[in-house]
Formats: C-alpha cells, structure tokens, sequence
C-alpha cells in the first residue's frame, strides 16, 4: 500500500501559476515512475507529466512548454505550472506506477481552478 500527501491546488487567474506537490509513503515494489494525472468534470482523467527515477520525463501535449515536472528526492514530486489556461481547470492526482508487478496509486487528489 502506498499513501500521498497532496497540496498546492487552489484557483488562480489565467496567466498565473501554480506549483503542485506529492510525497508518497509505503511499501514500493521495484522501480516505479511518479507522475500527475487531471480529470475534468464528465471527461476521462488524462496524464500531464510523469517523471522516472533517472529524471526522464514525458509531458502531455496540452502542457508542454507550459509545465514542468522535477524530483526533490525519490518519493517527492513537483509539478510547476505556468501559464495557466482555462481549460486546465481539473482535479489534479499525484500518480506512482510500479513498473515490474504491475500497478499503480493514485493520491486523493487536489482541485485547481483557473479562472478570472
């Protein structure tokens, strides 16, 4: 079982920025990636960056440019957003993948809304 602390949602103007957190805790199995997935009301949740032990990182194509995903240590992750649009409006989940069993954590996640 892995748990995560979320913070850094809230609502924020077109244009400005916010930074996202998730520390994960428990027992992981393996090599894993970290990562940030939203969902928008009545739309599929969709990834938004993922970041891999070695610091790979893949973005989705709405946010590149825009986002950036880092690593404080092995078990923390950031995602720091930038230019905010409306559309990103979502709940934010922080994500951990576990590579070789297979499965995959998802945080309680975290509400960011944009809007003027």
């Amino acid at each position: 079982q892995v748990q995560f602390v979320e913070s850094g949602g809230g609502l924020v103007q077109p244009g400005g920025s916010l930074r996202l957190s998730c520390a994960a805790s428990g027992y992981i199995f393996g090599f894993y990636i970290m990562g940030w997935y939203r969902q928008a009301p009545e739309k599929p949740r969709e990834l938004v960056a993922t970041i891999t032990n070695d610091g790979g990182t893949n973005y989705a194509d709405s946010v590149k440019g825009r986002f950036t995903i880092a690593r404080d240590n092995p078990r923390k992750v950031y995602l720091q957003m930038n230019s905010l649009k409306p559309d990103d409006t979502a709940v934010y989940y922080c994500n951990l993948r576990e590579l070789q069993r297979p499965n995959n954590y998802w945080g309680q996640g975290t509400e960011v809304t944009v809007s003027s």
